[in-house]
């Protein structure tokens, strides 16, 4: 278990040798098709989806984009998707549910851009639809977190029958600039608010959030990635083993269940 703490993880997700979707999925994925667009109104390059085979089995990947160049990290808006992402992610899960493809979603990003733009287009929508459609699919849904998985835009694709996280990884519904703006009013406590938030991957599994913890190599995912790759592969490979033993229909109704037992209630 990493015993890192929680700012020198943030300062670690957020450094450039961060290992991102882009490294993990050859090591991951075999055939990956990329489908792109929502349908509506364009593409959004910060979340990457298609098709591909995993252990010979056609799966759906739905993954929030990491840039490491700054060319790159123009191109997926420093991994902040617009709503046009999350309506791309509802279609690939829509039609992942219509041919029986369980879903796989990794999660990486800072929080969804909340630019004028993104704002007139309906990012709040967008994300409260994905939630909701996410919830009602008749196909396992696993999700792994990455990296960083701030406020909403992550939790846009946080609703799945398991939820994995590498060890250092943070999750949090609200990133900690916004919670020090909020709380204290001063966003310049960033890392003061990251230490109180208890968004580590050890927080939420005591919390119920968080299913597994996924070992990174020694030193972070970033020393040996084709290592850490193999831990997450084991992880997905043992998580749909379960589900796909489950009756598809029942899985909505099992995903609802487990959403609404989490959380520490006081009613005195």
């Amino acid at each position: 278990m990493s015993t890192l703490s929680v700012v020198k993880r943030l300062e670690l997700l957020r450094g450039m040798k961060r290992p991102s979707f882009r490294d993990y999925q050859p090591l991951l994925f075999n055939d990956f098709m990329e489908f792109h667009g929502d349908r509506s109104y364009g593409d959004d390059p910060a979340i990457s989806g298609g098709i591909a085979f995993f252990e010979g089995r056609a799966v759906t990947v739905i993954a929030e984009v990491r840039g490491r160049t700054i060319e790159e990290i123009k191109t997926v808006n420093f991994s902040m998707p617009h709503p046009e992402g999350y309506r791309k992610a509802r279609r690939l899960a829509k039609q992942a549910e219509k041919f029986s493809r369980p879903v796989f979603c990794f999660i990486d990003t800072p929080g969804a851009f909340c630019g004028v733009g993104a704002e007139e287009r309906g990012q709040g929508e967008a994300i409260a639809r994905s939630l909701v459609e996410f919830m009602s699919l008749e196909t396992p849904v696993v999700s792994v977190i990455l990296g960083e998985g701030g406020s909403g835009g992550a939790l846009a694709l946080g609703v799945a029958d398991e939820l994995a996280m590498l060890e250092n990884a943070l999750y949090s519904v609200i990133s900690t600039r916004g919670f020090a703006s909020i709380l204290w009013k001063d966003a310049s406590r960033e890392k003061e608010a990251a230490e109180v938030m208890k968004i580590r991957a050890e927080d939420l599994k005591a919390f119920g959030i968080c299913d597994r913890i996924i070992a990174e190599s020694k030193g972070g995912a970033h020393t040996d990635i084709k290592e850490t790759a193999g831990n997450i592969k084991t992880c997905l490979s043992e998580a749909l083993e379960r589900l796909c033993a489950v009756d598809k229909k029942s899985l909505p109704l099992k995903r609802y269940r487990k959403y609404r037992s989490m959380g520490i209630f006081n009613n005195s």
